[in-house]
């Protein structure tokens, strides 16, 4: 008797035999085994008045139904100078977008909508810019050309991104290693999506223009965890400067995977670097997977040129599918229910490609992106949770001739969407015996991705006619590179000198809190351990926990721990007053005092409470030993000891009052 086919006993097998490793256990090994190799594109927003093309405000955001004009587009592939068209084009051609862009008077003008020729380049984006390169050992250009990169998913109403060359061939310094940098890019930035729901995609355009650095680093990094460093480590450079946007969105990097014998894949916008060593192990591994699944096939298939699918519309009322929430529902919007077999893919749709995914989402996801059908949009023969009866798909299975080394896909779409979706599964069944294809993909923070487009070609960009070159001057340069900080790496040895916890160094060098520390060490003469703990872990469970006045500044601190100075409190009393100062940053600190019920004492009048309190202990106590009454001794005084003595001081004041009695 033939054994019945189970898919999730089939996922599992091709997991072991891909030899996926969950990223806890990996090890540099596994990863030197697969090939693993990536590279960087970090965008950080500048913070400048202006936009970088025009003088509108930057940074003013609006709600997603605040606006006052809405302007419709579609897109459409033009011949390059060689008669070709670009592959991007022609995927974002065949989706049929209407594009709708929201446009509120406060933060746009004509040249957002491209009716106007672009503005000369910010000044003060070009200097922060410069700046950056130069922190970052790049190679300063002589002179500054403006270039157009196209963007055709919609993303900004012309069609193309103006974008610049700064810096070249620079480096960062990592902990074990040295990571090349190819260039660092002055761009504008893109619309915010609202929503792409179908045929229909919706921006608004608060953000567009905004002045944008793109730092590209080479295929340097070999495991997940050098991707992370070094992209923290440009974050936290960029960061040093005081002269970025930070918040959400602020910041966004394009991670760059591949693995041996693949090829380029990129995992666009990134929000998190916490996201990244889950995100480039997974895609190392899936891409590794695609290999294992193009090998199979070629065995299978002499001569892949000739694939092709066959398939067939399916009458509703002949299957069981009012079981099946998603199919009942396609037919009730009158959509076709197409069945479509895939020759000779037996035992690979149910192929291990990620954790939670199979190589059927493959399909599914490009589904979602070029034929514009919203998900659920398929469902397969080897499902592992099956919603369609076995004996239905024997009949599907005779209805399309289908033998027992092919695999069968249904889905449902309106008409119109029929021809693109059985386009797009025949064009990725082809890809599949080529490996691993080149493309876009969306992350999430569970360490998969899905399919967002195809990955632009290596011509998209060229000349701006618009805009002329602008020159950099030795002179210019020169005097830029003296108001320049101190650079991350010296930053992290200070720190590392002073003993500072390393568990604080991410929360410091993010929010840019070294130059404050310093302060602390130098100027207020706070012991570092002490500064770098208030700030890496009291300041941080702070900003976790309450909520933050809108004129807060992390100048403040500096400026409390003076007042404590000044007024000969002990600087433990800040821990009490910070939360205080954090929600309400008008209120003078004697306020604060006051809110917090912090009272004056003289050091001696504290003092002079512990034999009263040690002969009370005598008559309460619950446990024997000196040690239980010195804690408890301390418990009772703390309170009145914080801000006006030294707890420590407090401490050998109990205990010596004990060794005289």
């Amino acid at each position: 008797m033939t054994k019945k086919y189970d898919p999730v006993e089939n996922f599992e097998t091709t997991r072991e035999k891909v030899g996926y490793v969950p990223r806890k256990e990996a090890t540099q090994q596994d990863y030197d085994r697969i090939g693993f190799m990536s590279g960087l594109e970090v965008h950080q927003q500048l913070l400048t008045q202006k936009k970088l093309f025009c003088r509108c405000p930057a940074g003013i955001y609006h709600d997603n139904d605040d606006y006052d004009a809405e302007l419709i587009r579609h897109m459409r592939p033009t011949l390059s100078e060689l008669g070709e068209y670009d592959g991007t084009a022609l995927m974002e051609f065949k989706t049929r977008k209407e594009i709708v862009y929201r446009i509120n008077n406060e933060n746009a003008c004509t040249y957002e909508i491209d009716d106007t020729p672009p503005f000369q380049i910010d000044k003060e984006a070009l200097e922060i810019a410069i700046q950056i390169s130069q922190l970052s050992k790049l190679n300063i250009v002589g002179e500054v050309h403006v270039t157009r990169k196209q963007y055709l998913d919609g993303s900004i109403p012309t069609g193309f991104q103006r974008t610049a060359i700064i810096g070249v061939e620079g480096s960062i310094p990592l902990k074990h290693k040295t990571v090349r940098l190819i260039q660092l890019s002055l761009e504008e930035d893109s619309c915010r999506e609202i929503s792409d729901v179908g045929h229909t995609r919706v921006f608004k355009t608060d953000r567009l223009g905004m002045p944008l650095i793109e730092t590209v680093t080479y295929a340097d990094m070999v495991n997940p965890d050098e991707v992370k460093e070094a992209c923290d480590y440009i974050r936290f450079l960029n960061r040093s400067t005081g002269k970025v946007r930070t918040g959400i969105g602020a910041g966004r990097q394009d991670v760059n995977v591949s693995c041996r014998g693949g090829s380029r894949v990129e995992i666009k916008g990134v929000a998190h670097t916490r996201w990244i060593p889950a995100l480039t192990h997974v895609e190392a591994f899936r891409q590794y997977a695609l290999l294992a699944i193009r090998d199979e096939l070629k065995e299978r298939v002499p001569d892949p040129e000739n694939y092709s699918i066959s398939y067939q519309e399916l009458d509703y009322y002949a299957y069981e599918f009012d079981s099946i929430p998603a199919i009942k529902m396609a037919k009730h919007n009158g959509q076709k229910i197409i069945a479509v077999n895939l020759p000779h893919f037996h035992g690979l749709l149910s192929h291990f490609t990620q954790p939670a995914h199979s190589f059927s989402e493959e399909f599914a996801g490009r589904l979602k992106v070029i034929a514009c059908l919203e998900r659920p949009n398929m469902t397969h023969s080897e499902s592992l949770e099956p919603d369609v009866r076995e004996e239905d798909w024997d009949k599907i299975r005779t209805l399309l001739e289908a033998s027992d080394q092919d695999a069968q896909i249904i889905f449902w779409a309106p008409e119109d969407d029929v021809e693109t979706a059985l386009e797009t599964i025949e064009e990725r069944c082809k890809m599949a015996f080529d490996g691993v294809p080149e493309e876009t993909r969306k992350s999430f923070e569970d360490g998969s991705t899905v399919f967002e487009r195809v990955l632009p070609g290596a011509d998209r960009m060229y000349p701006d006619t618009d805009t002329v070159p602008i020159p950099l001057e030795d002179s210019y340069i020169d005097k830029l590179e003296q108001k320049l900080p101190g650079e991350v790496i010296d930053r992290y040895q200070q720190l590392k000198q002073w003993n500072v916890p390393e568990d604080t160094y991410h929360y410091i060098f993010s929010k840019n809190l070294f130059p404050l520390i310093d302060k602390l060490v130098n100027n207020i003469k706070l012991d570092p351990v002490f500064s770098g703990t208030f700030i890496g872990h009291k300041l941080k469970f702070v900003e976790g926990h309450y909520l933050r006045g809108e004129q807060f500044d992390y100048a403040q601190i500096g400026e409390l721990f003076e007042f404590l100075k000044k007024e000969n409190l002990t600087f433990d009393l800040a821990e009490y007053m910070l939360p205080e100062l954090y929600e309400h940053p008008k209120m003078d600190f004697e306020s604060i005092l006051t809110n917090i019920e912090f009272s004056r004492m003289a050091p001696e009048e504290i003092k002079g409470k512990i034999s009263f309190l040690r002969d009370k202990f005598d008559q309460i106590k619950r446990k024997d030993g000196e040690d239980h009454k010195v804690n408890w001794l301390m418990g009772q005084l703390r309170k009145e000891a914080v801000g006006n003595m030294k707890l420590t001081d407090l401490l050998k004041e109990i205990q010596k009052q004990f060794q005289t009695n």
